[in-house]
């Protein structure tokens, strides 16, 4: 792998996971239980961890995580969803969490330079899927209400899941895939195609059993797929974004 395919691969991986980190920061003192506040903290420093190593193969982690503007994002628009209601931030966190533990699964195996960084988190994933999948479960097949509040999650977070088997670097950057060579055979044998039917077909087991309905029409919905990738975000991103940055940039050069 170049330089620069590294580089642009660990970016948005390191993106994927500090985005999603600070939505699910965002629930501190808000979840339902309070045991879910400790989990969905936890949850949020694993993929805090695992972006600041991955940025640090890239440059200094506070400038490119408090420094850059909008447009230099390189994260999916599924983890810049608002959180919405609690059956919301699950869908969100099944969908990306399933795709994250079977992509750091398949990197895991090989000796590529991101085999060290996944060899770590996939322990890590692995328990953010089964969490994803338990409140699936629980809500899915709980209450009326409950299981209406999960199937519309599902259903409206369903267009961004596409994004996650496209080349990271989109087509106006040459196809950069996370291996960086752009050929749908990702690092260490990791085949996109591949990793999108192993995707689906474990979405859809955890989706039945929750007595939940796979949602139907494409996954890319009204957006071309990848325009995450390309620094294309949706309206509430760059709301986020200030509000994560804003403490670094109001106090630029201080130390804690």
């Amino acid at each position: 792998m170049d330089t620069t395919a590294l580089a642009t691969s660990a970016l948005a991986l390191a993106d994927d996971a500090l985005i999603l980190s600070h939505r699910l920061g965002e629930w501190a003192g808000h979840a339902p239980e309070l045991e879910e506040d400790v989990a969905l903290a936890n949850i949020a420093l694993d993929l805090l961890g695992q972006a600041r190593i991955l940025y640090s193969l890239v440059g200094d982690e506070d400038e490119l995580a408090y420094l850059r503007e909008e447009r230099a994002f390189r994260n999916l628009q599924l983890v810049e969803q608002p959180n919405g209601d609690f059956a919301h931030s699950i869908a969100r966190q099944l969908y990306f969490s399933t795709y994250q533990r079977l992509l750091y699964g398949q990197l895991a195996t090989g000796d590529g330079p991101f085999a060290g960084l996944a060899a770590k988190a996939v322990k890590e994933v692995d328990y953010h899927q089964d969490h994803a999948e338990q409140w699936t479960l629980r809500l899915g097949d709980g209450t009326a209400e409950s299981h209406e509040r999960m199937q519309s999650a599902c259903t409206a977070l369903w267009r961004f899941t596409g994004e996650m088997f496209e080349p990271i670097g989109g087509s106006g950057d040459g196809d950069v895939d996370v291996d960086g060579h752009g050929n749908g055979a990702g690092l260490d044998g990791v085949d996109r195609r591949e990793l999108e039917q192993r995707w689906l077909s474990s979405v859809t087991s955890v989706l039945e059993r929750a007595t939940l309905t796979v949602p139907d029409g494409p996954r890319a919905g009204a957006w071309t797929a990848g325009a995450g990738r390309q620094g294309l975000h949706t309206e509430s991103f760059g709301r986020m974004l200030a509000e994560m940055q804003h403490l670094h940039r109001s106090h630029p050069g201080a130390s804690w």
